[in-house]
């Protein structure tokens, strides 16, 4: 590499990598910056990230790595970042833009010079485009659940309100390629009048227009449960108030109803003839502690299948808006997100530990949108000291993924069980990839199943 392409780092860097003299051979962030401004090409380049509303894209420079079988480049620790993801952008017109899916291939070379930005980092903006090749990706069926078994799903349907038009692909995905779980939890259903902030909180229309749409697609007519939240205090769009939603197929399970329950009442646990009880259900998980604030509250509630009770708590962690960017010019860079998705997953094992230590073998499962990985501080926070265990391990790691987000293929929804069901259940996960891979998705999360006989 010449000389005059590995300046000397800006001594004003203030502790950045900008501080740094260029090593192009060892840092994959340095190779790029050696190259930024110039014209740069690359030749059949596969897609690990669908083309999004923007009409952005982004492709793997380095084929082989961590690969899984669908095309995707999976994001499994912090220490490795996949270096190959890079943007591309349209230098012309997006009318032309290709409609792609992960595991495609822009054909040939694809050209233009390498920019950085500060949404995505090095950004290659095409001028000339490689032709798509489509890599025919199918979206994912689970298998039905047997008669004694228990399938209990996570679902983020971001920002669904009723003047949306995906209730019919919603319906659809849940009756087909979930295949019409016993127990679903429901995230980002937003209230009846969706970004209007005029005070409402309640979203009855929203979710019967969800459940009348199953009922029209085939599906059984779930019931729900849900505790409205104080308007605009759970953050996400603001006006949307958005909440948990629990749908439950009452021909398999029911649902135990405790009155009492609200937007500010915490939920206890009690016990009541050698078992565990909720205070209320369904009810709120400590929802005046601060780990709450502007985020949503953990929704607990009592569920009975075949004579056994199981108890499931939906969440919907804080997000990871504010973190640094994988390309930013700090390294590693700094997730200070993190700080309350931490508060809020002590929060949550704390109240699994207080059901166990009233009754030692029932039945717990904590799921949702945790918006953090399965080998996060946080997921280890949530699993305690064995109180629960995220179940999306039990599959291979290249098949560890619920969203993809700049050329990763990542975990941010999971499912955590008890010991009681991890220890004595044929446990069964299925991370059923039908949106975050496609062009077209009607949400940017895949939906989690777990199946178990309690």
């Amino acid at each position: 590499m010449p000389s005059r392409y590995t300046a000397a780092g800006d001594t004003a860097a203030g502790g950045s990598i900008n501080g740094l003299t260029l090593e192009p051979a060892k840092y994959a962030l340095d190779y790029y910056e050696s190259l930024e401004g110039m014209n740069v090409q690359v030749a059949d380049a596969r897609v690990v990230t669908a083309t999004d509303p923007y009409s952005e894209l982004w492709v793997t420079v380095k084929p082989r790595e961590h690969a899984n079988r669908r095309g995707g480049t999976v994001y499994g620790s912090y220490e490795s970042q996949n270096t190959g993801r890079l943007q591309i952008q349209s230098l012309g017109s997006t009318a032309d833009f290709p409609t792609a899916n992960v595991g495609d291939e822009l054909k040939g070379t694809t050209a233009g010079p390498l920019d950085f930005n500060q949404y995505g980092g090095y950004t290659l903006v095409a001028n000339q485009l490689g032709t798509l090749e489509k890599g025919g990706l199918a979206r994912e069926t689970t298998r039905k659940q047997s008669r004694g078994e228990l399938a209990v799903a996570t679902y983020n349907v971001e920002n669904l309100d009723p003047s949306d038009a995906t209730f019919a692909d919603h319906a659809a995905a849940i009756v087909n390629n979930l295949q019409s779980p016993d127990i679903v939890s429901l995230e980002e259903i937003q209230d009846n009048n969706g970004a209007t902030d005029d005070g409402t909180v309640a979203a009855d229309q929203t979710v019967r227009k969800l459940i009348d749409a199953i009922v029209a697609a085939g599906g059984p007519a779930y019931e729900w449960r849900s505790i409205d939240p104080v308007n605009d205090k759970d953050g996400g769009e603001p006006g949307g108030n958005i909440r948990q939603v629990f749908l439950f197929n009452p021909d398999r399970v029911s649902f135990t109803d405790r009155a009492g329950g609200d937007s500010t009442t915490a939920v206890g646990v009690t016990k009541v003839r050698g078992k565990a009880q909720l205070t209320v259900s369904p009810g709120r998980i400590d929802p005046s502690d601060a780990a709450w604030n502007s985020s949503r509250k953990p929704l607990a509630g009592e569920f009975v299948f075949r004579g056994r009770t199981v108890f499931v708590i939906a969440n919907h962690f804080a997000s990871k808006g504010g973190d640094q960017g994988l390309a930013a010019q700090y390294q590693p860079p700094a997730r200070s997100s993190e700080t309350q998705r931490h508060l809020q997953a002590t929060a949550v094992n704390a109240f699994v530990k207080d059901v166990l230590d009233t009754q030692k073998n029932a039945d717990v499962i904590a799921l949702g949108d945790m918006n953090d990985f399965e080998f996060s501080d946080t997921a280890k926070i949530l699993e305690g000291d064995g109180e629960l265990w995220s179940a999306i391990k039990s599959l291979p790691k290249s098949e560890r993924y619920t969203y993809d987000y700049q050329g990763n293929s990542q975990v941010l929804d999971q499912i955590l069980v008890s010991p009681s069901i991890r220890r004595g259940c044929d446990v069964d996960y299925d991370s059923v990839h039908l949106n975050s891979e496609f062009s077209d998705q009607v949400s940017d999360h895949d939906p989690q199943v777990l199946r178990f006989r309690p």
